[in-house]
Order: structure tokens, then C-alpha cells, then sequence
């Protein structure tokens, strides 16, 4: 909670304290209206000020100055609590809003940790540390195992594996080798890389991104806060309407001024709107509240309109629509059973980390015997021979076969294949994938019976591996093979294939995918497993990971839309039936303080609403 929002909180709970001292302690009525105008000062004064500033600035209708005459009107009137109760439950609307707003958005800039600190320049031959703006095109830069590529080049020497999931959205490791190129922004996992930078930092994969980030959020359109909106029109129209009320009649008939003057202030009284004041900020809070409770955060009300409208959902897939680690999907042995090949494998790898490894090891479930291991040699590139039960065993790539002159079957399968020889004989293959969230498929059917028009997923993944991918979760659309500016412009692009009207979401969790989120209508990210970088960037996080309460929210948000909708025919409804009546005498103060304070509790009842949240609602009931 910022320290504004607590001084808010602070100022509300005072105020509070005196509304209800004043309302139902039985004090003498001088105490009891020097408390009410203390409690208006405590919890309102900010609001008259923002008026009055804002009339100097040339700006006099707007919401400040909306419930700055509403409720001195009623004051002037007497209706002391009426214009404390206003102004505070406007008040507390307003915090909550905050709150809900702020709690989890802070500088994108501050999270965005791909940005390299320093780079290793040769330099008469010892190794200097300098800021990477400082690199020119062609100098020789140095990066250890650990450390972040600070600057787009070409490998001289060394060979190492890179983290690229920052970038490209993959975590399965790239291997390098001397004469590839490499991109800023990846980590280098394994070797020492020896590397020429072929450009500057300002024009590096990492700076683009970074760029991408800050302007993007610029180009994202904000729904305006319909009171403002509202109050614009409204505010003027019934100002001076209440001065013609005041004014016009006793010139014209020749009555007395001070009846018409009441009129006026009643009428002034019945103006205000307070019903969509409260109402409108609690329907969305409502919503925002009830998406909470499935483990959905929407950082504000502007979103959740824009959720209740959308036509297309384009997903990233590493992390989104996949878990991101990696299983063994298929085990095609040669001459001997799965578990035989799967145990060769898993003694063959038992010595790394790497994911690949992981996942073989994993498969097999066993605990490993390393007195059964008694040589094991790296090949960078092509994978690992190994020495066990004395026999000569070889696991890796296709590379690897073809180096050691292993006559193999080349596997169709699409995925990571890891091939093996026993003793100079081919003994078949392990394929390994990026598993597919176990609710992804109920992710893409909610939302089509939703009624989303379009799916699309955006990945760096090889082509094959996006197209199985989305073949397998009936996606209407896919595009692979994509770097994060590719991703933006698919967007862009997509954002010209909907309505006037209709939102574009886009769903992701890395680094890679905060430019997207951004440009997006709506951008969510996944919060558990998802990058700061892409949560700070999203409107929608949700919270457990699971793209199924997607189609959940939109339900949400649809719900909320109706019922401030609702709310808005009937707070206006009420008040111009009112406001005529008033203005021609037949409403009273009592007529007015329905107008106002019971249209009010009706619709803050019928707001309450939004935060019901089924069960069926929850996918995890489907």
C-alpha cells in the first residue's frame, strides 16, 4: 500500500468514526453539525480543493466539482449527513479502486532484468569490465559461464549452451559453437565464448526489447472513466439548470425568490450521482473481487470492460499453453525392451543438469548406480559417450551418430530426439517434449464456446514443434519461429482483423512476451511461473497459471458490464423522473434524499452482485 493510499485509509476510517458519532450519538444540534462539517472536512477536503484548483486551471465540470456542489448543496439544505455520507462512500469508492490498482503494478523498467550490466572487452591483452554502451562494432568481448551476452556477435572461440528463454520464449539451451551468431540478452550456461560484436548496444536484440516495453505501453488505448465522461455533460447541464430554477421563475411570475432558491438546491440535491458515483467504481471493484477469488488479478476496471468485449485471444506457447519443462514422450528401442534403453540413457546423462538429462532421468525413476560408470566424456555439439557395465555407450544428437559412424534410423518424430549407440551398434531413440498443460484443451474449448472468434498462438519454437502443438489444441491460427519484435508485429497486424469494438488479448509468461502484453487490448500473463518483466507488462495475471480461467474472467467481466449497465439506466431513470418532478415543485427533500441516497443502496446492492462467483465458474469444476 503506497503512503498515499494509507493517508486515504487514515482520513476515511476518522471520518467514519465522526459520520456515525454524529448520526447516532444524541448531541445537542450545533455539536451535531460542527461534527458532520469536522467529518466533511476530514474525508472531502481534497475533493473541493481538486474543484476549486481545477476551475482556476479552466477545467470547472468534472467529478470534483460534480460532488463538491452536490454535497455542499446539501449541507446548505441541512441534510448534514446526507453530504458526509456522499462524499465519504465517494471516498471510499476511490480507495478501493486505488488499491486494486496499485497493490501489484510497479515500474516495468525496474523488473526488466535482461538489460546487461557490464561487458568483458579485450584490451592489450587483460580483460576489462565497461558499460555496454561503451562497445564498439568489432571489438572482442569475453562472456563467462553465467554471465548474460551483453551485445549482439559472432562466436570466435568456445563452445557453450545458452539460456535464449528470456528471448525467445524456448528453455531448452541452444548449443554455440565458433562462427555462429549470438544475440544479447541470452546467458551463457556452460563454456567460456570468445565474441566479436557486430552491433553497438543501442541497436542489440536486448536494447530493442527494452524499447519495445516502454513504447508500447503508449500505444495502448484507456478506456476513460465513464463518470469523468458522464460529468462532462451532466455536471454543466444541471448547474445551471438549478441557477435558471433559482433565478427565471421569480423574474418571470414574480414569486418569491427564496422558494425558488429551495427548488433549486433541491434540485441541486437530487442531481447529485451519487448512485453511479458508488455504484459504477463498487460493480467493477465487485467483478475485480470475484475474478480474485478464482486466483485472477485484474489491475483495473478499465481491463475488465475491455475483457467483456473480446473477439480474439492470441497465446504464447512456451509456459502458456506448456508447462516449459521438458518429458519423455517416446522410447523406440532397437534389438532390446523401453526400460533397458531408458536405463542406458539415463547412466549416460546421470552426470548432468541439463534439461534433456533431467527428463530421461526422470522417466526412468530409478536411483543410479555410479559404481557402474566408469568413463564419461563431453563431445559440445553432439552430446555424451559413456563408459557403463564396460560397454561403450553413446547418447546425443544425430550429430553424434553420424560423427562416430553409428548406421541409425533418422526419427520423424517432432521434438528433441536423443539417439543411442551400445558398443558401435545402433540402439534406438528417446524423443523428449514440452509437455501441454493438462487444462490448455479446456482453455481453447471455453473460450470458443465463449464465443471468441479467433485463437492464435505466437512462438520461437521451431515450426514443426508449434504446428503439433496447436494441431493438438484445434488453435484457429499459428505462427513459429518468431523473435519478440515478430510477435508485436503479428499483433499489430491481428488488431486490424477485429471490430470497432472488439478487444485483442494476448497471453504470456516471459521476459520475451512484455513488449506483446503491452501493445495488446488486454495483455495477461501468467503469474506463478510467468516473469516479473511480463507481469509488471500485463493488465490480467493470473495467479495459479492455468489459461482455463480465461475464458472464466471474460464470464466475469460480462457479468460486471451488465450490472453497471444496469445501474446506469436505473440511477439516471430515477433521477431525471425526480429532477422534473422537483423542478416543478412536486418533489420534496424526502423525494430527494431517495433520489439520491435510495437509488444509491439499490444500486450498490445490485452491485455486490458482480462478486459472486459461481462454482461452476472455476474451471477446475468442469
Amino acid at each position: 500500500m503506497t503512503r498515499k493510499q494509507k493517508h486515504l485509509l487514515t482520513r476515511i476510517i476518522v471520518a467514519a468514526v465522526l459520520f456515525f458519532a454524529g448520526s447516532f450519538l444524541q448531541l445537542p444540534e450545533y455539536v451535531e453539525m460542527g461534527v458532520f462539517l469536522v467529518c466533511y472536512a476530514v474525508v472531502g477536503w481534497d475533493i473541493v480543493w481538486k474543484a476549486i484548483t481545477n476551475i482556476l486551471h479552466g477545467q470547472v465540470f468534472d467529478e470534483n466539482f460534480l460532488m463538491t456542489i452536490a454535497t455542499v448543496g446539501a449541507l446548505i439544505l441541512g441534510e448534514h449527513s446526507e453530504g458526509v455520507a456522499v462524499m465519504l462512500f465517494y471516498q471510499v469508492g476511490e480507495w478501493f479502486q486505488s488499491y486494486a490498482v496499485s497493490k501489484s503494478r510497479k515500474s516495468i523498467a525496474g523488473l526488466m532484468d535482461i538489460r546487461p550490466d557490464y561487458a568483458n572487452v579485450e584490451r592489450d591483452g587483460k580483460l576489462v569490465q565497461v558499460d555496454p554502451d561503451e562497445v564498439q562494432i568489432g571489438d572482442v568481448i569475453v562472456v563467462k559461464p553465467g554471465e548474460r551476452i551483453p551485445l549482439d556477435g559472432t562466436i570466435l572461440k568456445g563452445s557453450s549452451a545458452l539460456d535464449t528463454s528470456a528471448l525467445t520464449g524456448e528453455s531448452m539451451p541452444r548449443e554455440v559453437e565458433p562462427g555462429m551468431e549470438v544475440i544479447s540478452g541470452c546467458i551463457n550456461q556452460t563454456g567460456i565464448l570468445t565474441i566479436q560484436t557486430t552491433k553497438e548496444f543501442g541497436e542489440s536484440t536486448v536494447a530493442k526489447i527494452l524499447d519495445l516495453v516502454e513504447n508500447a505501453s503508449d500505444k495502448k488505448g484507456r478506456t476513460e472513466n465513464f463518470i469523468t465522461r458522464f460529468a462532462r455533460y451532466y455536471t454543466p447541464a444541471v448547474v445551471f439548470a438549478a441557477l435558471a430554477l433559482a433565478i427565471l421563475p421569480p423574474l418571470i411570475t414574480g414569486q418569491s425568490f427564496g422558494t425558488w432558491i429551495y427548488r433549486a438546491l433541491t434540485f441541486l440535491v437530487i442531481s447529485c450521482p451519487c448512485a453511479l458515483v458508488i455504484s459504477i467504481p463498487l460493480s467493477f471493484f465487485g467483478g475485480i473481487g470475484g475474478a480474485s477469488r478464482i486466483g485472477v488479478l485484474v489491475k483495473g476496471s478499465n481491463y475488465l470492460e475491455s475483457l467483456a468485449h473480446t473477439e480474439m485471444v492470441v497465446f504464447d506457447k512456451t509456459g502458456t499453453l506448456t508447462k516449459g519443462s521438458f518429458a519423455v514422450s517416446e522410447v523406440n528401442p532397437k534389438g532390446m525392451k523401453d526400460t533397458q534403453l531408458l536405463e542406458l540413457a539415463a547412466y549416460a546423462e546421470d552426470y548432468s543438469n541439463h534439461p534433456i538429462s533431467l527428463s530421461i532421468k526422470k522417466a526412468y525413476g530409478r536411483k543410479i548406480d555410479s559404481g557402474r560408470i566408469t568413463e564419461v566424456q563431453e563431445s559440445a555439439g553432439h552430446g555424451v559417450r559413456a563408459v557403463i557395465d564396460g560397454k561403450a555407450v553413446l547418447a546425443g544428437n544425430a550429430k553424434l551418430m553420424v560423427k562416430e559412424r553409428i548406421q541409425y534410423t533418422p526419427s520423424t518424430a517432432v521434438g528433441t530426439v536423443v539417439y543411442l549407440a551400445c558398443d558401435g551398434k545402433y540402439a534406438g531413440c528417446i524423443v523428449i517434449e514440452d509437455e501441454i498443460k493438462a487444462d490448455a484443451p479446456a482453455a481453447i474449448k471455453r473460450l470458443k464456446s465463449a464465443g471468441i472468434h479467433k485463437t492464435v498462438m505466437l512462438t520461437g519454437d521451431a515450426d514443426a514443434v508449434g504446428k503439433k502443438v496447436a494441431n493438438r489444441l484445434e488453435l484457429d491460427q499459428a505462427y513459429t519461429e518468431l523473435l519478440p519484435a515478430d510477435k508485436v508485429d503479428r499483433v499489430e497486424e491481428l488488431l486490424k482483423q477485429k471490430s470497432e469494438k472488439g478487444k485483442l488479448v494476448f497471453v504470456g509468461d516471459g521476459i520475451n512476451d512484455a513488449p506483446v502484453l503491452a501493445r495488446a487490448d488486454v495483455g495477461i500473463a501468467m503469474g506463478g511461473l510467468g516473469s516479473d518483466a511480463a507481469i509488471e507488462a500485463a493488465d490480467v495475471v493470473l495467479m495459479t497459471d492455468e489459461p482455463s480461467k480465461i475464458a472464466s474472467v471474460m464470464k466475469i467481466a460480462r457479468k460486471t458490464i451488465r450490472i453497471a449497465n444496469q445501474n446506469i439506466v436505473f440511477a439516471l431513470g430515477v433521477k431525471f423522473l425526480v429532477l422534473i418532478l422537483g423542478a416543478l415543485g412536486y418533489a420534496n427533500m424526502w423525494a430527494a434524499v431517495f433520489a439520491d441516497v435510495g437509488v444509491s443502496v439499490i444500486a450498490i446492492l445490485n452491485a455486490i452482485r458482480a462478486m459472486r462467483v459461481k462454482r461452476l465458474d472455476v474451471p477446475s469444476q468442469i
